[in-house]
C-alpha cells in the first residue's frame, strides 16, 4: 500500500503537480529509490547514471543510501515549484555564456537527477571531485567556458568506463572515427578515448571547432551529440532557423533531450544541497594521485598483487587499457595513474616488478586479435584514370582501410592500370547499371576539394549538405585530422 502511494505521488509530481507550498517534503530516500526503478528506464541519460551502480570503488554496498541518514530532516527529498526553478536558472543564466533557460523538458531532467536517480547522483557528485579539477584546467587552457565540464555528466555520468550501445566510449563518449580525427590512439590494447587526460584535451579541441562552425553554444552542444551534419539538416528542415529550440523538433530523439539535460545538470550541480544531495566519494581524490611512465608490459593483476592495491581501482584510474595490460616499452612508455603511496612503492621496486612481469607474461602471451576472413565476392579491380581509393571503396561498398589491407598498401596513392583485389559487397544490380543511367563523375564521389589554409574536416563537411567529417576521412583514407594539409586534393563523398 505504501509503495503504491509513493509511486502515485512520484508520477503526479513529476508531471508538474504542486500544492501552494513552494517546497514539498514528502518522500524518504528509501521510498524514492523504489520509485526510481519505475520510470525513465528507457532514457539514455538515466541509463548512464545507472552504470555508476556497477562501480566497486565507493566502499560498502549501501553507500548510495548512507549519506542520507544524517537526521530526519536531511532524509527528506525536496522538490520545488516551477517558479523556484525558473528563478534559480535565471541567476545561473546571468553568470554563463550558455542559454540556461527554464523549459518543461529541463524540469523533467531535473526530476530525474534530484528525485529518480538520487543514489546515482550522489556517486556522480563524488566523481566530480576527482575529475572536475582536470576538466577545469584543460578548459581554461583552451579558453572555453568552465560549464562545459558538466557536459561529461550528460555524456557518461563521469563513468570513465562508460560505453554506449552504439560504441561511444569514455568520459566524453567519442565514437571511433571522431576519436581518430581528434588524434586519439585506438589499438587492440589501448583506447585513448577512455584516457581522462587525453580525451578531455580532445573534447576541448572538438568543442572549439564546433563553436567556431556554429557560433552558438547550444548548437555546438547539439553537434557534439548528433554530429554537425545532423544539425545542418535540422537547420535546413526548419526553414533556416538558427536557434536550438527552433530546430529541436528536427533533431534526433536523443539530441532533442541533450541540451535540456545539460541545463538540468548545471542546475543540479549548483543546487545539490538544496535537494539534500551530497557526494558519495570514491576511495581517492584528485590530489591523491600521480602518474608514472611504464617501460615494460605489466598487467593490472601483477600491479594489484605487488602494490597491495585493488585491481578494480587500478582499472578505474586507467580505463584506457582495454585488456588490463599496460603495453609499455623503453621506446614507447605508457603512463599509469595511481595514488601517491602506490607510486612510491612502484618506484622503489620498479626493476624487480619489471622482471616479474616479463617472466610471467612470457608464459602467458598477450591475446592477439583474431584474423577475420574477408566477406563478399572476390573481384579484381583495374584502376581507371581519375579514380581514388575512396571512390573505389564506395563503388564496392567497402572501406579504404580494407582495400589497403587486402593489397598491402601503406598509403592511398594508386596508379592508372593498377590491379586491386577487393572482396566486394556490391550487389549484381549495383555493379551493372542500366544503360539509360547517366555516367557518374569519375571519382564516384561527386566532387574534388582543394584544401585551403585553416581548413578542418568539419569545416569542409559543413559546406556539403549530408556529408560528415567522418565520411570524408574514411573515403580519403585519413586516420588523423592532423594529416590535413593546405594544397591537398580530397574526394567529397555523396
Amino acid at each position: 500500500m505504501l509503495a503504491s502511494l509513493i509511486l502515485s505521488f512520484g508520477l503526479s509530481h513529476a508531471a508538474g503537480f504542486c500544492p501552494e507550498n513552494d517546497t514539498i517534503k514528502a518522500l524518504t530516500t528509501k521510498d524514492s529509490l523504489v520509485a526510481a526503478t519505475y520510470v525513465w528506464e528507457d532514457d539514455p541519460f538515466a541509463a548512464r547514471l545507472d552504470s555508476l551502480l556497477k562501480m566497486n570503488v565507493f566502499g560498502n554496498g549501501n553507500d548510495t543510501l548512507a549519506f542520507y541518514y544524517l537526521s530526519e530532516e536531511d532524509s527528506i527529498v525536496p522538490s520545488f515549484h516551477d517558479s523556484i526553478y525558473r528563478a534559480r536558472l535565471a541567476v545561473l543564466d546571468l553568470q554563463s555564456p550558455f542559454e540556461l533557460a527554464y523549459h518543461p523538458e529541463v524540469r523533467r531532467y531535473i526530476d530525474v537527477y534530484t528525485q529518480k536517480r538520487r543514489g546515482q547522483v550522489s556517486r556522480m557528485l563524488g566523481l566530480a571531485e576527482l575529475y572536475f579539477p582536470l576538466f577545469e584546467a584543460t578548459l581554461d587552457e583552451y579558453n572555453l567556458p568552465l560549464e562545459l565540464k558538466y557536459l561529461a555528466i550528460v555524456e557518461s555520468a563521469l563513468n570513465p568506463q562508460a560505453r554506449s550501445r552504439v560504441g561511444a566510449t569514455g568520459l566524453w563518449q567519442f565514437m571511433y572515427w571522431t576519436g581518430k580525427m581528434q588524434g586519439l590512439e585506438i589499438t587492440s590494447y589501448v583506447d585513448e578515448r577512455s584516457d581522462p587526460i587525453k580525451s578531455t584535451r580532445a573534447a576541448a579541441e572538438f568543442l572549439s571547432k564546433l563553436y567556431d562552425t556554429f557560433g552558438d553554444w547550444s548548437l555546438a552542444l547539439a553537434a557534439y551529440n548528433a554530429g554537425p551534419g545532423n544539425v545542418n539538416k535540422a537547420i535546413r528542415r526548419s526553414g533556416g532557423k538558427t536557434t536550438y529550440w527552433e530546430i529541436r523538433p528536427y533533431l534526433p530523439r536523443e539530441t532533442a533531450g541533450y541540451v535540456p539535460a545539460f541545463i538540468a545538470v548545471n542546475y543540479v550541480m549548483q543546487h545539490a544541497e538544496d535537494h539534500n544531495l551530497y557526494p558519495t566519494k570514491p576511495a581517492f581524490a584528485f590530489g591523491d594521485l600521480d602518474t608514472i611512465a611504464i617501460k615494460e608490459k605489466i598487467s593490472f593483476d601483477q600491479l594489484a598483487q605487488h602494490l597491495n592495491f585493488e585491481k578494480e581501482k587500478i582499472a578505474l584510474l586507467n580505463p584506457s587499457y582495454k585488456l588490463g595490460i599496460v603495453p609499455g616499452s623503453a621506446e614507447k612508455p605508457q603512463f599509469l595513474t595511481l595514488p601517491i603511496e602506490q607510486v612510491g612503492v612502484f618506484i622503489t621496486n620498479e626493476d624487480t616488478l619489471y622482471k616479474i612481469a616479463v617472466a610471467e607474461l612470457a608464459t602467458q602471451p598477450l591475446p592477439e586479435v583474431a584474423a577475420v576472413e574477408p566477406a563478399g565476392n572476390r573481384v579484381v579491380h583495374r584502376v581507371k584514370r581519375g579514380e581514388t581509393l575512396g571512390s573505389i571503396a564506395n563503388q564496392h561498398r567497402v572501406s579504404v582501410k580494407q582495400i589497403q589491407n587486402w593489397n598491402n598498401l601503406r598509403g592511398t596513392m594508386i596508379r592508372e592500370g593498377q590491379k586491386l583485389v577487393i572482396y566486394s559487397n556490391r550487389t549484381v544490380a549495383a555493379a551493372k547499371p542500366a544503360k539509360s543511367q547517366k555516367k557518374r563523375p569519375s571519382t564516384e564521389t561527386g566532387k574534388i576539394y582543394t584544401v585551403k589554409s585553416g581548413d578542418t574536416f568539419y569545416g569542409i563537411a559543413s559546406q556539403y549538405p549530408g556529408v560528415s567529417a567522418e565520411s570524408i576521412m574514411e573515403v580519403n583514407g585519413f586516420n588523423n585530422a592532423k594529416t590535413l594539409q593546405p594544397g591537398m586534393t580530397i574526394a567529397i563523398p555523396q
